[in-house]
């Protein structure tokens, strides 16, 4: 179970509960939560919890997994002892230390630093809704990540988008990373009731601690342009 998805934070108490009420292990997908939100695994009755590092300023390819004592899994790699045989394999120490690390820095200062991230993406959600009148946003207008908005521009498609404003050095998604390399429609967004022009011209922005609101004006102006663009060319045609 996903704690997020499209920014939208999921019911992942009231989701444990019915879990445990019939014995099923609950594991949870957290790695766009991590560092974003708080997260009491015992409180939100979460069996087994996965985090990729990369998400809260850690090193790339570094993923951790917390399984609650006592719930049994079959490993995926066998033959050594490493993590009391849970994975056989050396140990990536300086991932671990750099995960560590990062962990650590992104609670220490989480209320000021979400302050900031969240306020970014509330004055970016208001100007593209003023100056796009006719896009829409996806999931919930305040129950969101702090730096997480996707919109629905209803005319140049999501991968279009990327591309060009790829170009203006501004990084976006058109859908999440791991479905980033299939062309069918993100089945979250169907699901959240959009149509299919509704899903192929949705785009993610996401939102860091180091952003700034010149960026966030930037990325509107440029937004803007080229959905205007897009309009006036099917208009001529």
């Amino acid at each position: 179970m996903l704690i997020t998805k499209y920014g939208t934070i999921q019911p992942i108490y009231e989701i444990g509960k019915i879990a445990k009420k019939y014995g099923v292990p609950f594991h949870t997908d957290a790695v766009q939560a991590i560092g974003s939100i708080r997260i009491d695994v015992e409180e939100l009755g979460i069996d087994l919890l996965s985090m990729s590092a990369h998400k809260f300023y850690g090193p790339k390819g570094t993923g951790v997994l917390y399984v609650k004592k006592g719930i049994p899994f079959e490993n995926l790699i066998h033959g050594g002892g490493q993590e009391n045989g849970k994975r056989a394999g050396t140990e990536n120490v300086a991932g671990i230390v750099g995960t560590g690390k990062a962990i650590y820095n992104a609670y220490s200062h989480f209320e000021e630093k979400n302050k900031k991230i969240q306020s970014l993406r509330d004055y970016y959600i208001e100007q593209i809704m003023q100056q796009i009148p006719t896009a829409r946003l996806n999931g919930d207008r305040r129950k969101r990540l702090p730096g997480n908005a996707n919109f629905s521009f209803g005319t140049i498609t999501g991968a279009d988008l990327v591309k060009a404003l790829n170009k203006e050095e501004i990084c976006t998604s058109s859908g999440s990373a791991c479905s980033s390399g299939f062309v069918r429609p993100s089945h979250v967004l169907v699901a959240m009731g959009l149509n299919k022009r509704e899903v192929e011209t949705a785009l993610r922005v996401t939102i860091g601690k180091n952003n700034t609101k010149d960026e966030i004006d930037q990325a509107v102006r440029c937004i803007r342009r080229y959905v205007e663009n897009e309009s006036e060319n099917r208009v001529s045609n």
